[in-house]
């Protein structure tokens, strides 16, 4: 019984030793505009003002929304991808190295002011009919 116990001590030692050895995984993502100062939405959540940084749980797209006073609104989606190091499998290899590895992801906009000239507004939508052919 002593033995078990011992084995099971030692055993479980071993364990705890091998988990604070491997590394971790860190992800996050770089949003900038200009000018700074933006509201940043990640997939309806408000993260905040640019430059912000956020973590993230999973790669792929992300709808972005990126708006500010006097400026014309930004709404697109980006794809955050994953490098070789994260592919399923590898990431396990990647998670088991003693070491802390950080994935960055660095997205960046421009904002345009907002045109409250009514006279160019006019202007370029009489361009765009006449670019699109139309005769009314």
């Amino acid at each position: 019984m002593r033995r078990t116990h011992r084995a099971i001590v030692t055993t479980a030692l071993g364990a705890m030793a091998a988990s604070s050895m491997t590394g971790c995984l860190h992800r996050r993502i770089f949003i900038a505009s200009d000018p700074p100062g933006a509201t940043v939405h990640l997939n309806d959540v408000e993260v905040g003002r640019t430059p912000v940084e956020v973590d993230f749980t999973y790669f792929g797209v992300y709808d972005v929304r990126l708006s500010k006073p006097g400026y014309e609104p930004i709404v697109t989606s980006e794809n955050a991808k994953a490098p070789v190091y994260e592919w399923p499998g590898i990431d396990l290899i990647a998670e088991a190295i003693p070491a802390d590895i950080t994935t960055e992801i660095r997205w960046s906009y421009t904002l345009m002011p907002v045109d409250n000239d009514i006279d160019s507004v006019l202007e370029r939508a009489r361009e765009l009919r006449d670019d699109l052919g139309d005769d009314r």
